[in-house]
């Protein structure tokens, strides 16, 4: 996916492309684990549909619980959840970070 140090660097255009594709990707697996989590408090916590996506931005974002959970099943999901977000939220910054990086390092490796 990303040219070997002995390449010369990408044209800036082509590495925005690889940004905005990095943006993409991070987003639509952000984009489709905040769903799961809206439909999980929607379905077994029994929130309405903003305040499901509310609390799952929350956890998703890392900012904490709002609502307090009802049932031992919503608590379950809750858990599962809050481990997944975190795992995605690490991911997905990774994703983005990951061109920046390789970029960065490949001009101070790049033997012309």
């Amino acid at each position: 996916m990303y040219e070997h140090h002995s390449q010369p660097l990408l044209p800036r255009t082509e590495w925005l492309l690889r940004v905005a594709k990095s943006l993409r990707v991070a987003g639509m697996v952000l984009g489709t684990v905040l769903l799961i989590g809206i439909l999980g408090y929607h379905a077994f916590g029994h929130l309405g549909w903003i305040d499901a996506l509310l609390e799952a931005s929350m956890i998703l974002s890392g900012m904490g619980p709002v609502a307090p959970m009802q049932n031992e099943t919503v608590k379950i999901f809750a858990s599962f959840y809050a481990l997944i977000s975190g795992f995605v939220l690490l991911t997905s910054a990774s994703i983005v970070i990951a061109p920046v990086l390789h970029r960065f390092l490949h001009h101070f490796h790049h033997r012309p």
